[in-house]
């Protein structure tokens, strides 16, 4: 062989080694199984995220709920409480003028009850002729003490809820209650002399045609 001559291997490249198409080992089936698992995963990923989402507007919407709840609860505590309050402030106020009340109707019963036992122990006719005077002096003071006790009473209860139980009102006329005089007192007595002067002329002739019998 001559030198400077070329030697020229041939490689002979089969045509199944060139088709870049074909797969033999089955990596493209790989390939496409991964990327279907990557897909399939992601699309697990997102109905998770669509879950949580879900939740947590229905979170939301309770709590924008129980916002609104608490709003209105507020809000009815402190009407309910500023009725209360004032209801309390009024039944206290109330159970007062009450109990004020009621003491001093019982302190006027009690001095009513004693008034109207002197009252009607009084006896006109039992009284001895000779302190007639006294006698009924000593009884026009103590009715008059009955009278002035009494339209005192209706003068302070004609402004509450005890007025009607006296039967009449403070404007009522009273009886003139002043002390009588010496001459009122015997201008009385002759009143009374000459009202029943007949009476006693009847009497005494009756006597009188008895004894002549």
């Amino acid at each position: 062989m001559p030198l400077g001559s070329e030697h020229k291997h041939h490689i002979k490249i089969e045509d199944t080694q060139l088709d870049l198409g074909s797969d033999p080992y089955g990596y493209n089936e790989e390939i496409n199984d991964d990327f279907e698992g990557k897909l399939q995963h992601a699309q697990q990923q997102l109905e998770v995220l669509q879950q949580q989402r879900e939740e947590l507007e229905r979170q939301k919407a309770e709590i924008d709920q129980l916002n609104r709840r608490k709003e209105e609860f507020v809000n009815g505590q402190i009407e309910i409480t500023e009725k209360l309050s004032g209801s309390l402030v009024s039944i206290d106020r109330e159970l007062f003028e009450m109990r004020q009340e009621l003491e001093d109707l019982e302190q006027t019963r009690q001095a009513f009850a004693g008034h109207l036992d002197r009252v009607e122990k009084i006896e006109p006719e039992a009284w001895p002729h000779d302190t007639l005077k006294q006698e009924l002096n000593r009884a026009l003071g103590i009715l008059d003490q009955a009278e002035d006790e009494f339209e005192a009473a209706v003068a302070h209860f004609s402004g509450g809820r005890s007025r009607g139980i006296f039967g009449v009102s403070s404007a009522s006329p009273t009886r003139a209650k002043t002390t009588k005089t010496p001459s009122e007192f015997s201008s009385m007595m002759k009143n009374g002399f000459a009202f029943n002067l007949p009476v006693v002329l009847l009497g005494f002739i009756a006597l009188l045609a008895y004894l002549l019998k």
